[in-house]
């Protein structure tokens, strides 16, 4: 079946909750989140795939929102960096972030700490090596990054020794 061209209705599971709305079928989902459904934490910083600003799940893994249809997510669970959060209480990597003092004008931090949490629970973070490689994705035009690696260390180092933060 052919959608559009003009708006159409995309249903999105985001951060758990089924959503509709309507839209033209080229809507990037980094529009569809922040202009449609008022989740303003992904930010939209280069709108060309090259900083990471935009980084969302999309059934866990990591996705650039910027350059991913919201038509094609449908039917996918979408999750944003409001979603990290359980019960109010923020995600191990949000509180690391914080305890390390890993931002400063804090507008890539949501896309860096989608990203660290989505690399961590897939094993790639034995050194400072692999972070680097694994974050290269996700710019930082401050320079906050010993203190985001400090950030993600924390949270790993936690989660080895099953410290109070392991269970995320």
């Amino acid at each position: 079946m052919v959608r559009g061209p003009n708006a159409v209705v995309v249903r999105l599971s985001v951060n758990g909750t089924l959503r509709s709305l309507l839209v033209e079928p080229r809507v990037s989902l980094l529009d569809a989140l922040r202009d449609r459904l008022d989740l303003t934490g992904s930010k939209k910083g280069c709108n060309q795939g090259a900083c990471g600003a935009c980084t969302v799940w999309v059934d866990k893994r990591r996705v650039l929102a910027c350059l991913t249809l919201a038509i094609a997510c449908e039917t996918r669970e979408v999750t944003t960096i409001e979603g990290l959060a359980e019960d109010g209480t923020p995600h191990p990597m949000q509180q690391a972030f914080v305890h390390q003092d890993a931002f400063q004008c804090g507008y890539c931090t949501p896309g860096q700490i989608m990203s660290a949490v989505a690399f961590l629970a897939e094993g790639h973070a034995a050194d400072d090596a692999d972070i680097r490689e694994w974050m290269s994705g996700n710019l930082c035009r401050c320079g906050a990054y010993p203190n985001i690696r400090a950030a993600i260390r924390q949270v790993r180092d936690e989660a080895r020794s099953g410290g109070p933060d392991a269970a995320a």
